[in-house]
């Protein structure tokens, strides 16, 4: 069973050893998370080279050397090549640094779930590496159910959280409220965008609650 945890990768510096589809797919997820991310690989395929043209990666156009380590946080070990993989991912954690290899589990400190997010709501699915598509499937389902709106709704009940904190004097009167503002008719009117009028029941919910108490 894997420890499941969200990391701050914000200005944290990382390697991925590689240059094709799936060194892309790691790049991409990285630089959205605000990572510093250097790319080692002779050639690239064309959207990895205009990442790295945009200055979004840099990109070091030869083979995996020890170096590329110093000072590194992660290690994505995803070149075409096992045994580079596995004498990088062992010189990484000999080092103390993160390692993932996609196409060989078992040099990985860790896997990547399937994920997409609303704004700043995550969502992500692992199967343990049993079956990332399984995982894939069932993020497209949940992307379905839980539209960009979502994201907006984040917003707004972390803005009311603050105002029901000091309303609600007690841990009990503030579980009973968060009941009554996230029951499924109001999730239900988020998912059909009617996000007015899903504030105005949680507004309502938060007027019960204080009169309860």
């Amino acid at each position: 069973m894997k420890y499941a945890m969200n990391l701050e990768m914000k200005g944290r510096p990382c390697v991925v050893l590689g240059g094709g589809p799936v060194a892309l797919r790691k790049a991409r997820t990285l630089v959205r998370a605000e990572a510093r991310v250097t790319v080692v690989a002779p050639e690239t395929v064309l959207d990895l080279a205009s990442l790295a043209m945009e200055g979004r990666v840099r990109w070091e156009r030869r083979g995996y050397e020890e170096r590329d380590l110093d000072g590194a946080f992660l290690v994505v070990c995803a070149t075409d090549d096992a045994a580079v993989n596995a004498r990088a991912a062992t010189a990484a954690k000999a080092r103390g640094v993160l390692v993932n290899a996609p196409a060989q589990p078992e040099l990985s400190d860790f896997t990547v779930p399937a994920s997409f997010s609303r704004g700043r709501l995550m969502f992500t699915v692992s199967t343990d590496g049993g079956s990332p598509g399984l995982s894939r499937a069932i993020r497209r389902q949940l992307e379905e159910l839980y539209p960009a709106a979502f994201g907006d709704w984040l917003e707004t009940v972390a803005a009311l959280r603050e105002g029901v904190k000091e309303k609600l004097a007690t841990a009990r009167d503030r579980e009973a409220f968060w009941r009554r503002a996230l029951n499924p008719e109001i999730l239900e009117l988020v998912r059909t965008g009617h996000l007015l009028e899903a504030k105005e029941q949680v507004i309502h919910a938060a007027h019960l609650s204080g009169a309860e108490s």
